[in-house]
């Protein structure tokens, strides 16, 4: 299949699939959660411990799709440029905290760098807690105690974030066909990542 000369590559098809089986875990483990702390939603569901059960397994599973992604090039090569940050950065970030249009980035923004690694800190975090609650018997009564407040209280951060990742994502329709089909076209890549060069 021939590219059309406007449209630029942004993802490959592993990396798609890697975000949308991470999506599809994270959403059931927030729905999950929701169902397990919402008495109203607890009582339309029922069936609490199926609900537990898919909560736990969607939790341990979080981190695999992006373990099996690392087989890819590309996506290790992205994991890097996540993982760097540089002066444009700090600029990108100046620019959004005066409002101004003009955001210098590469294939990644600041933002996109620094929701990257808060949810990558936030999935262990949860991953820990919800270990130790999970198995009673592997620490004692206060860490179970202190694991649970934390689960409970980065479980509604994390959903904030997932909204406002929605969020962002519903206010650019060329960032989602990126997502959606692995191009995105390139006026919008100029605009939006005027630093991204490969």
């Amino acid at each position: 299949m021939l590219r059309q000369p406007d449209l630029r590559p942004r993802f490959t098809r592993a990396e798609r699939w890697v975000h949308r089986v991470t999506g599809l875990l994270m959403g059931s483990c927030l729905v999950t959660a929701a169902v397990l702390y919402l008495p109203p939603l607890a009582e339309l569901v029922g069936r609490r411990r199926l609900v537990v059960v898919v909560h736990e397994w969607s939790g341990l599973l979080l981190p695999l799709p992006l373990l099996a992604g690392l087989l890819s090039v590309a996506l290790r090569a992205d994991l890097r440029r996540l993982n760097r940050f540089g002066k444009h950065d700090w600029q990108w970030l100046r620019a959004v905290l005066r409002r101004r249009t003009e955001r210098p980035a590469g294939k990644f923004n600041a933002g996109q760098k620094l929701y990257a690694a808060w949810t990558a800190g936030a999935v262990l975090v949860m991953m820990g807690t919800g270990l130790l609650m999970w198995f009673p018997h592997l620490a004692p009564l206060v860490w179970r105690t202190g694991a649970t407040f934390v689960h409970d209280w980065l479980a509604l951060v994390v959903a904030a974030a997932v909204a406002g990742h929605l969020w962002m994502a519903s206010r650019d329709p060329e960032a989602r066909l990126g997502m959606r089909t692995g191009e995105v076209s390139r006026r919008w890549a100029e605009r939006e990542h005027p630093l991204w060069r490969d």
